[in-house]
């Protein structure tokens, strides 16, 4: 009776296998990569205003307290479907001013409600801040958030 496996077979084993699960976690990779960039984000949606709102939304460090796509903190709501949410696909400019507002309403003062602070945002920096938050409810998140609310 011969022996079921040797030590080469056992090495050839282990590294055939190592090889295939590399080499198919890269394909993996590639494809993911490939996806992201030619289908599932607005190219040319990505102007210099919405640019300028991403620099907008990290100078302030929003994302320490809302997530964006379900990256971030989770004190604030979800911000990347915020468009959608104050009725930016059916009436832009009036999400567009309810965002404004909204933003420079903060604080409310309302006792016992997590309040968003007060930023020094200027028209423009608060014009290509929404521009931002518009083309990432624009991206393809394949139904993320689960709820409309995030």
């Amino acid at each position: 009776m011969t022996e079921g496996l040797t030590k080469a077979a056992a090495r050839n084993i282990f590294y055939g296998g190592s090889l295939f699960f590399f080499l198919l976690f890269a394909a993996l990779t590639v494809h993911s990569h490939l996806y992201i960039v030619n289908v599932s984000t607005d190219r040319e949606g990505f102007t210099d205003s919405v640019i300028l709102g991403k620099q907008v939304w990290e100078q302030h460090n929003c994302i320490n307290c809302h997530t964006i796509l379900g990256e971030g903190a989770y004190f604030g709501p979800e911000i990347g479907n915020v468009w959608t949410r104050f009725g930016g696909r059916e009436n832009p400019e009036g999400a567009r001013a309810a965002i404004a507002a909204w933003m420079r309403a903060m604080p409310t003062g309302v006792p016992g409600r997590r309040q968003m602070p007060y930023f020094e945002i200027n028209d423009e920096e608060m014009d290509a801040l929404i521009d931002f938050l518009q083309w990432t409810d624009s991206i393809d998140t394949q139904g993320w958030p689960p709820h409309p609310s995030g």
